[in-house]
């Protein structure tokens, strides 16, 4: 009888495990199709957390992808200015965050590879809060001075196709693409 009781609850487990994985996922619809990102909440517990609230709260749709280098990355998710559909500034994209407070920083060993999804920050190694980039190509540079929160595990011919910003202007887009809707799960 207890090892039917343990049996039990060992499935419980992976029940309960395999709901809470499935959530660790962001779909970010974009112009050309949808972006699944791959959350990893092992390395980036707080991080991984705001960015679920931010897009079940819809605060991530139509928010700009502000700074887009070729060969580089993609960055978004400033949605106090990068609102393309309520209060968009294009001077001040990229200077915002979210209304909640800054997180700590949650380095790893992950390493910056393309499709690697990070959050973007300012000096401070403690200042990101809700902007994120997603990786074009490899940047061992950033490995262990920014906190990775996901790689994308579908789409990324998609985020290929995002518009790139001026090299003269530290990757500024004019009229730039947006996350025209961001989800929690696949």
């Amino acid at each position: 009888m207890n090892i039917l009781r343990l049996a039990f609850a060992g499935a419980l487990f992976l029940a309960g495990a395999s709901l809470a994985q499935a959530a660790d996922f962001l779909t970010i619809q974009l112009k050309d199709g949808p972006v699944v990102i791959e959350l990893n909440a092992q390395v980036a517990p707080k991080h991984v957390e705001r960015m679920k609230a931010l897009a079940a709260a819809g605060e991530y749709d139509n928010v700009a992808f502000h700074r887009v280098i070729e060969g580089f990355m993609a960055q978004t998710g400033d949605v106090q200015y990068g609102d393309l559909a309520d209060g968009y500034q294009a001077q001040a994209a990229g200077t915002g965050g979210s209304s909640q407070a800054d997180l700590p920083a949650e380095f790893s060993n992950v390493p910056f590879e393309r499709g690697t999804v990070g959050m973007a920050r300012s000096q401070d190694p403690n200042s990101a809060n809700s902007q994120f980039f997603i990786m074009f190509a490899p940047g061992d540079f950033l490995n262990g001075q920014y906190t990775v929160v996901g790689k994308v595990v579908s789409g990324m011919e998609n985020v290929d196709k995002i518009k790139r910003g001026d090299d003269a202007n530290n990757g500024s887009v004019t009229d730039p693409d947006r996350m025209v809707k961001v989800t929690v799960g696949k």
